[in-house]
């Protein structure tokens, strides 16, 4: 077990965590959320002992293994493979001891501790997760050095899966992964035998990988049953009860001092004063807990346009001489939404430049409407920011003709305050240059958003607030993401780039994901155009017998939360009633019955969630054994 044992910890004289405790169980699955700045990212350094607390503990077993995703890339001259292979310390010493070794019994030691490591099915792990990962075979074999900073931040994450440890802390594992990339991740973690501990903002993955929710909020931790979903539900319940026991005790309180106020002078009310003001430094204050803010994002709407907006006939687009895609035929018009699938280095990011304009066509024709405007998004565009200007520069350098106000205006469109709108953009968080892009993109309401890795740097609540923004917009999205959330959410069309090509994917997302996870990620991922009529149906029929062996478990899990639901709102009127002061004031019958009521309810939301867990378990094994 993990244990937290109210801990503390202060940067100069701001609090970040201020007597926090929690338990996780050994083997268990859990998010860290809470909104950027609250000190997610300093936890597990507090975890890993890399920080010191100023109070409190954290302990864990002393033969667990702790590892956490890097913060530098590696790099060098050694293979993939072999950086990966290094990445379980233990084993590259054993190996290094194999073959210097003298002493037999030291010799007999060594080669016992590789058995028990099956170290011969080593090299064949670190390839499975290198490929997982997005490399080919022939890139396993290549140094380090060759790759850029994010596939080699991929291998780092690799290398840490490899080593297996006990405890293992991801800090943001999504944030240089392709969408392919992802899903595999996710299917690895849902099977990861030690205890997981994963501070992303990608709603999706918090919802199918972790099996608890730690919340930060408040410089106080809360653990929560269930992925994201559950945990907000049960979080809003929560902020709904306490805002009426808090209208409530409000009310008693000036109540309390009214009677105070026109008592405390008389003598003959002078006792019941004094004891209603003893009553009201007893009254420990409700906490106000607000919603975590959401995203603001608000995307002008474009004057409508004759279709279609862009369209390409047999077009090929490369560089330096050399086509990435060819034969591209396609046509855009505004109530498109479009998703594109397919591996990083398939040519997305070329399509995306392509229909940009920042990438001239090598063959083929392109045209669009005469009166076309287009909104491109990419992460790198945030290094040609100019630090040393504001917001209000920036926008105002597009707008020239717009008075200061109205810029404003547009920059609280994306959540900026008149501060934030002054503050240099050097100074500006990652996520605050991600919605000054967004703003600066889309400042001549274009008719086509084109975006390239838009959630980077953005939190859930952001994140949520863009998927509104991209859904309100009444012009035409073409999106790449990692994260499965959004796309599900945004779009309705989802198109292949691989093997040179842009083809329809006829499947949903969900399919697509099953795919990925049933073949080798070197295989081109698009369906067989060579699979007959007839297989198709079999595997139709497969897939719906395989729904049909899963369906009482998952009804299960359903009833066991349905029925948490109730027990913790049951748990919360409880604690409400208890935390009313005129209960105190009357007999201790009530009191005691309602005490006795609570540790009831408790105790029967402690079984049930066990039998969530172990019913979640059972499916998620009946699903891996290909049931």
């Amino acid at each position: 077990m993990l244990r937290i044992e109210d801990l503390t910890y202060r940067i100069g004289q701001r609090i970040l965590i201020d007597g926090g405790s929690a338990d996780i169980n050994a083997g268990h699955r859990v998010g860290l959320v809470g909104r950027n700045g609250t000190g997610k990212t300093t936890l597990l350094h507090l975890i890993t002992g890399a920080l010191e607390p100023d109070g409190g503990k954290i302990s864990y077993p002393e033969n667990w293994r702790l590892g956490i995703t890097r913060q530098e890339a590696p790099s060098g001259p050694q293979s993939l493979t072999e950086t990966v292979l290094a990445g379980d310390r233990e084993l590259a010493r054993l190996t290094r001891d194999a073959e210097t070794e003298t002493d037999p019994l030291r010799i007999a030691e060594i080669h016992a501790r590789l058995q028990e490591k099956n170290a011969h099915s080593a090299p064949a792990n670190a390839a499975r997760l290198l490929a997982g990962l997005g490399f080919s075979e022939e890139d396993r074999l290549r140094p380090c050095s060759e790759f850029s900073g994010g596939w080699r931040m991929r291998v780092a994450l690799a290398a840490l899966l490899f080593s297996e440890p006990d405890l293992l802390l991801l800090d943001e594992p999504t944030n240089h992964l392709d969408l392919e990339a992802t899903m595999w991740l996710e299917d690895y973690l849902r099977q990861y035998r030690g205890t997981v501990l994963i501070v992303s903002h990608d709603r999706g993955l918090l919802n199918r990988v972790p099996q608890e929710i730690l919340h930060l909020e408040g410089t106080k931790l809360t653990l929560y049953s269930g992925g994201y979903d559950r945990f907000e539900n049960t979080r809003r319940a929560k902020i709904e009860q306490m805002d009426k026991a808090r209208t409530r005790q409000e009310g008693e309180r000036a109540r309390i001092q009214k009677f105070v106020d026109r008592f405390r002078y008389k003598a003959s009310k002078a006792k019941q004063a004094q004891s209603r003001l003893k009553m009201l430094e007893r009254m420990q204050p409700i906490p106000d807990f607000t919603e975590d803010g959401g995203g603001s994002f608000i995307f002008p709407d474009p004057e409508p346009l004759a279709p279609p907006l862009l369209r390409l006939d047999e077009v090929a687009a490369g560089y330096d001489g050399k086509p990435v895609l060819s034969g591209l035929n396609v046509r855009i018009d505004v109530e498109d939404r479009i998703a594109l699938l397919g591996a990083n280095g398939n040519g997305k990011s070329t399509l995306i430049r392509l229909l940009a304009g920042k990438l001239a066509p090598m063959a083929g024709e392109m045209g669009h409407h005469r009166k076309l405007r287009i909104g491109y998004f990419a992460q790198h565009q945030t290094d040609e920011l100019d630090f040393e200007a504001t917001p209000v520069e920036a926008l105002g350098r597009i707008k020239p003709n717009e008075t200061e106000q109205k810029i404003r205006n547009q920059l609280g469109g994306f959540g900026f305050s008149q501060q934030r709108a002054n503050t240099l953009i050097g100074n500006l968080s990652g996520g605050e240059k991600a919605r000054l892009l967004f703003a600066l993109m889309t400042a001549d309401a274009p008719h086509i958003l084109l975006l390239d890795e838009p959630t980077n740097h953005l939190d859930i609540g952001a994140r949520e607030g863009l998927v509104q923004a991209i859904n309100a917009y009444q012009g035409a999205v073409i999106i790449v993401s990692h994260d499965p959330h959004v796309i599900e959410l945004t779009a309705d069309t989802l198109w292949m780039v691989a093997d040179g090509k842009l083809t329809p994917w006829e499947g949903d997302l969900a399919e697509y994901r099953q795919y990925l996870l049933s073949r080798e990620r070197s295989e081109a991922p698009r369906k067989d155009p060579a699979l007959s009529d007839k297989d198709r149906k079999e595997e139709r029929r497969l897939a719906a017998r395989k729904r049909q062996l899963l369906a009482p478990l998952r009804q299960e899990m359903q009833r066991a939360e349905k029925e948490m639901e109730k027990l913790e709102a049951a748990r919360a009127k409880l604690r409400t009633a208890l935390a009313d002061p005129a209960l105190y004031n009357g007999g201790a019958d009530r009191l005691v019955a309602l005490q006795r009521e609570l540790g009831t309810v408790e105790k029967s939301l402690g079984d049930t969630e066990e039998l969530w867990l172990a019913a979640q378990e059972r499916l998620e094994e009946a699903e891996t054994a290909g049931v």
